[in-house]
């Protein structure tokens, strides 16, 4: 794929030194903005590549790595992808939502370890309590969950998509419990459960003192005012989509590449950049049909922001396992599912298979031949300050 004729690379470059200047950003914050600039940059350093079929040359330079960069995701999705695909049952899988209301969104943004973190836990005990109940489906299940904090509009949207797998072992471990066609659990019972705990699971932090309030939302520090704001969102409806199952173990490959390393937003869907900012592409959910897809244009410094928050801590983990696929039982949890749906695992390739299977690290544009590193230069070294002339003190 060619380079974008817009990137979020070009917007941070133009516009993103003077807005530093006039913006209080945390230290991960500033951290992304500076890797998405150099990425794929002299200043990161590079190597220079040359095609032995057809003497092609070029320049290559090297990537940031940074999980928030549009154009660092693509190969780490396939690597993760790659190892995910040992992991697959010949089973329906079914793709289910769990979203945070507004106002809960809201408080989220100045406490992201802590409510994500939440947001997690609470969408898995949820699917593993109401599938463990054998009015539903009576069974132990397994699940991957994916955070995305955006929307389409790259406003602040939390939510987590889950992957799951159409039935479960039962209590005793002895047969796969397959549920009805087409249905996996009751939306109405998940919205339910996930709402009652997830308001008690976000009292209890806040009676432990671990949540902080700011701005507008400084008085929610109080216990009384606290639960009062929390009332309301007892009674609303809580989001928990469910969707079609997957036609497949490919297309759920094919889903999980597409969101498993999603960024805020791609290259692709940026339009333009001049005097009345920037402009890109997004969809409207409430609208219907082509009408849904619009275009937007926001001032550089609000795309900036609205880019911005979605930087997650230091260290979070935004694909996480649960149950049958959790990271500490998986192997002997996939061993006796397969055993019991009498599916014969993959033989292990030989090692010469392992290493002709191996698709090159560089391939040439011109030929499609393998591309040898003939020259690596080191990252640049920036000038921290003017050189003192001689005889200074």
């Amino acid at each position: 794929m060619g380079r974008s004729a817009l990137e979020v690379a070009d917007i941070f470059r133009s516009h993103g030194p003077a807005w530093r200047q006039s913006q209080p950003l945390s230290l991960g914050q500033l951290k992304v903005m500076s890797a998405i600039e150099q990425c794929r940059s002299a200043a990161l350093g590079g190597h220079a590549l040359r095609c032995n079929a057809c003497d092609h040359q070029e320049i290559s330079y090297n990537s940031c790595r940074n999980r928030h960069c549009p154009k660092c995701q693509a190969k780490a999705a396939q690597r993760w992808l790659d190892a995910r695909q040992a992991d697959l049952l010949p089973v329906a899988y079914y793709h289910v939502v769990f979203t945070l209301p507004a106002p809960i969104s809201a408080i989220a943004y100045y406490n992201k370890a802590a409510i994500y973190d939440l947001l997690f836990n609470v969408a898995a005990e949820t699917l593993r309590t109401i599938a463990g109940d054998p009015k539903h489906l009576g069974a132990q299940i397994g699940s991957t969950l994916v955070l995305h904090t955006w929307g389409s509009a790259l406003t602040h949207h939390p939510h987590v998509h889950g992957i799951i797998p159409g039935g479960g072992l039962s209590p005793d471990g002895e047969r796969w419990v397959a549920c009805k066609p087409g249905f996996f659990l009751p939306v109405r019972v998940l919205s339910r459960l996930f709402r009652r705990r997830f308001l008690a699971e976000l009292a209890r932090l806040h009676q432990l003192g671990q949540l902080r309030f700011f701005g507008e939302y400084e008085q929610l520090a109080d216990s009384v005012a606290f639960a009062k704001w929390l009332a309301p969102l007892r009674k609303c409806e809580w989001v928990v989509y469910a969707k079609r199952p997957f036609a497949g173990p490919k297309a759920v490959l094919a889903y999980l590449s597409r969101y498993t390393h999603r960024v805020a937003i791609s290259n692709r869907r940026l339009v333009s950049m001049d005097a009345r900012g920037v402009t890109f592409r997004w969809k409207d959910y409430r609208a219907k049909g082509r009408t849904r897809h619009k275009a937007m244009t926001l001032a550089a410094d609000e795309f900036m922001r609205r880019f911005l928050l979605h930087v997650l801590p230091g260290g979070f983990h935004r694909i996480r396992h649960y149950g049958l696929f959790a990271n500490a039982g998986r192997r002997e949890n996939l061993a006796r599912v397969r055993a019991l749906l009498n599916v014969v695992p993959d033989a292990e390739p030989a090692p010469a298979e392992v290493a002709t299977s191996v698709p090159p690290s560089f391939v040439c544009p011109a030929c499609g031949a393998a591309m040898i590193v003939v020259e690596t230069f080191v990252r640049g070294h920036c000038i921290r300050g003017p050189p003192q002339q001689r005889g200074a003190t």
